[in-house]
């Protein structure tokens, strides 16, 4: 297996297509239906950045609720709910269904954005906070709570700025042929364009 091969396939879980039309309408023009499996752990594509930005925002509400109260049990909340909305989307997890289902629709309009980089985001923040879970249960205090601190100015710009940190790293290694430009073709540039919708077709 070539390099290049093994990158492919380690990248595909974060361009599986959810095509329920409730959430994300129609699968792109010409992509095949995913099997059972992919519909299974399938994410928004492209995504509503209302409802991403909202998510975020209560991530930052949650987190500082951790960070000030010491509660290492809500780590664990925050560390479940990134991992239930990277494995399966918003179908799963209680903030983001809450998120799509409730508040986003009050913003009007949804302002679409590719999925594969909110997923990959969604990926750092499982990361960043398991991994914090688990040196704060080890009692690794100060190492866990400064990842929690990383954690909250993340979503911060996010959620208040609609910075997306993880999409920029995202665009950063798809232009450098890291991720493969088949994932996400219009993401070479995510990046450089906050604040703006990037086009789908």
């Amino acid at each position: 297996m070539t390099q290049r091969a093994g990158i492919t396939d380690a990248t595909d879980l974060i361009r599986l297509p959810l095509t329920d039309a409730g959430l994300t309408g129609a699968a792109p023009t010409g992509a095949a239906r995913p099997g059972r499996l992919g519909r299974f752990f399938a994410f928004p594509n492209p995504v509503n950045d209302h409802a991403a930005r909202i998510t975020a925002g209560i991530v930052v509400v949650l987190t500082l609720a951790a960070l000030v109260a010491t509660q290492v049990w809500l780590v664990g909340v925050i560390a479940a709910g990134f991992v239930l909305r990277l494995a399966f989307g918003p179908r799963v997890s209680p903030a983001a269904l809450l998120s799509v289902k409730v508040l986003a629709p009050l913003m009007g309009e949804p302002k679409l954005v590719p999925g594969p980089p909110k997923r990959f985001a969604q990926g750092i923040g499982a990361v960043l906070s398991t991994t914090a879970f688990g040196l704060l249960l080890s009692g690794a205090a100060l190492a866990g709570w400064t990842l929690m601190v990383l954690l909250v100015l993340a979503a911060a710009l996010e959620a208040f700025l609609g910075l997306c940190l993880g999409c920029i790293i995202f665009g950063f290694l798809a232009r450098r042929g890291l991720i493969p430009a088949g994932i996400c073709e219009e993401c070479a540039n995510v990046g450089l364009r906050k604040g703006q919708a990037i086009p789908l077709s």
